[in-house]
């Protein structure tokens, strides 16, 4: 399956709540659980960085994220995910995303985040994370319920370009 378009800030459908998956294994799951895979990996092709990405971003309105984090060995779909668990532990970080990859925005999160769902074969699953996974589950959920960076920015100062701030 080739890579889909990534719905940009502005875009009606980012802002939307999404439904949760009732059946994995119909085609339309599996066939979103591709796009998803193969767009993450063309935007980390072309733009060498990125770890996750949630089903809205591709026009799907679907629980659906699709995460890769080698160092804590998660690369898969995670469907119908939900925070259960977080801890009061805070972090301050520049936050990106692929719906406006030019743009950071300094937000503040769980440092620690228990995450329930179900992978692609259908097994329940709780994933205990904290830091850099936790920002990045946070992050992608929050595209699940139509919860963009931008609405998370500390404050209205919290606001930088990509080339300025890695400068």
């Amino acid at each position: 399956m080739a890579a889909k378009r990534i719905l940009l800030l502005g875009a009606p459908e980012l802002w939307r709540k999404c439904t949760a998956v009732k059946d994995i294994a119909l085609p339309e799951t599996k066939m979103t659980i591709r796009g998803l895979r193969d767009t993450l990996a063309d935007f980390r092709k072309k733009n060498g960085f990125g770890r996750g990405i949630a089903a809205p971003q591709i026009g799907v309105l679907k629980r659906i994220i699709y995460v890769h984090f080698p160092k804590a060995g998660i690369s898969g779909a995670l469907i119908n995910p939900r925070i259960v668990k977080r801890s009061r532990t805070r972090i301050r970080l520049w936050d990106d995303c692929f719906s406006f990859p030019e743009l950071l925005v300094k937000v503040q999160r769980a440092r620690e985040v228990t995450v329930s769902c179900t992978n692609e074969k259908g097994e329940n699953c709780v994933i205990a994370a904290k830091d850099d996974l936790a920002e990045l589950l946070q992050h992608e959920i929050d595209h699940l319920d139509g919860i963009l960076a931008v609405q998370r920015a500390i404050d209205n100062r919290s606001f930088a370009w990509r080339k300025e701030e890695t400068r």
